[in-house]
């Protein structure tokens, strides 16, 4: 019992440890920043939230590592508490500098319990919100020693809807383009219709931190003369050919920003 005390005690102190010293990261390299700009080599100050309780040398802080992560999805997945219960939704979302913006309806529910950003209609939501990417299928010679690689970014805070209408139309431009760089100035923008009907939610990127798999299995010593093959099954995602709508006027030419299948 005493040796898992001294475990927990220096566990503790190593969080706090690591806390401070990003803290001072933080504050060092945001002085030295301009207004507005992500300075090179910061980093987000870790939290009793962010600090992972297994696998801690996997665990990220860097601006560069979450940003990469982030910009390379499609799907975030929120996560807020709804009458004392989890809810966990899908949506899309797109990065500008250090904020999030969540795609959402006027009447869905996060958006609704979000509140106005700077309004009286509501303080905010707090949410978690995730994005995980899958690199490859981890196979051990046991069960147990079965994995996935994977990169991943937890996001905590405070979720205000968008109200204003220059930050919101960015905001959508920001989100198709996130999809696929460049479509937003090749489509038409949303009408007064389509604005009304959609809504926009910020999420400020404060409370943050990715977490990384990478490598192979790691089989017990008295595994490996086992006859199971072990690796990795590398994931990757992939494009097809586009296939043209059904309406499409003919000699249309597909634009250049679409992925080589």
């Amino acid at each position: 019992m005493e040796k898992a005390m001294e475990k927990v005690k220096a566990e503790e102190r190593a969080v706090a440890q690591a806390e401070t010293v990003q803290t001072e990261t933080v504050q060092t390299d945001t002085a030295q920043a301009p207004a507005g700009a992500s300075p090179q080599g910061a980093s987000y100050a870790p939290t009793g939230r962010t600090v992972p309780t297994r696998a801690r040398d996997r665990a990220a802080y860097d601006h560069e590592t979450v940003h990469a992560i982030l910009d390379a999805g499609y799907v975030c997945h929120l996560g807020f508490v709804r009458d004392g219960a989890p809810v966990v939704l899908p949506t899309l979302y797109g990065r500008v500098g250090d904020r999030l913006y969540l795609h959402g309806s006027t009447g869905s529910r996060p958006v609704r319990m979000a509140g106005a950003s700077g309004g009286s209609a509501g303080p905010g939501l707090p949410v978690c919100v995730t994005v995980t990417h899958v690199d490859g299928l981890v196979l051990a010679k046991s069960a147990f020693h079965h994995s996935i690689n994977y990169r991943c970014v937890v996001v905590h805070g405070t979720a205000h809807q968008v109200v204003d209408e220059d930050e919101k139309t960015a905001a959508l431009d920001a989100l198709v383009d996130h999809v696929l760089p460049g479509r937003a100035a090749d489509s038409r923008p949303g009408n007064a219709k389509e604005l009304a009907a959609t809504a926009v939610l910020r999420l400020d990127l404060h409370e943050v931190s990715a977490k990384i798999r990478t490598g192979g299995p790691h089989d017990e010593p008295e595994d490996l003369e086992l006859p199971y093959w072990s690796g990795v099954l590398p994931v990757t995602p992939a494009y097809g050919t586009p296939i043209p709508s059904d309406g499409l006027a003919p000699g249309t030419p597909q634009p250049a920003y679409l992925p080589a299948h």
